[in-house]
């Protein structure tokens, strides 16, 4: 069963066209802003609908 609310280094890579190691990266650097807004998270996976909104859209919330 694919999992649909979380993003794993590979997914997160293929989707930037990055290395997974920049991937690990990524995730632990938005797992650790989620963090500090009180969230819990699950490490070495991302939350996708996070994911989205950080990577696709501009600061007033428009798509990029």
């Amino acid at each position: 069963m694919e999992n649909k609310l979380f993003m794993r280094s590979e997914e997160v890579a293929k989707e930037l066209g990055v290395s997974r190691a920049y991937a690990y990266k990524l995730i632990k650097k938005l797992n650790e802003e989620l963090r500090a807004k009180g969230y819990l998270v699950i490490e070495g996976r991302l939350n996708r609908e996070y994911f989205m909104e950080k990577i696709y859209t501009n600061k007033n919330g428009k798509e990029k």
